[in-house]
């Protein structure tokens, strides 16, 4: 699956989560909370990774890792067809502009 499709698939089920999030509450997540539900998810996902240092004492904690990185890229994904942001070409731009900086501190001649 590419990044289109993905996108596509965590969109179709951010739409389901608002069906289900209107009838549990009479209206679905602004923007704004998926951003501070993906804040939570970060949060986890940090004391997974304390977990896979041994800071933190978690049962199964390579599922819950992986577990949680997915939902981390979903939110992510969600947020940006949200915001329409094209996630790939900004992707491929941010990592052309880290190795341009990377290569200009390891090689100055270079620039």
């Amino acid at each position: 699956m590419d990044l289109n499709q993905l996108t596509v698939r965590a969109v179709h089920l951010r739409d389901r989560f608002n069906a289900l999030e209107e009838a549990r509450s009479g209206r679905a997540w602004s923007r704004e909370e998926v951003m501070q539900g993906f804040v939570g998810d970060v949060g986890d996902l940090t004391k997974l990774v304390m977990a896979k240092q041994g800071l933190r004492s978690i049962d199964n904690v390579d599922a819950k890792l992986a577990h949680e990185l997915a939902d981390c890229l979903w939110s992510i994904l969600v947020l940006s067809h949200s915001y329409q942001v094209d996630l790939e070409a900004a992707f491929l731009r941010t990592l052309q502009e880290l190795e341009i900086r990377i290569d200009a501190e390891l090689d100055p001649t270079r620039t």
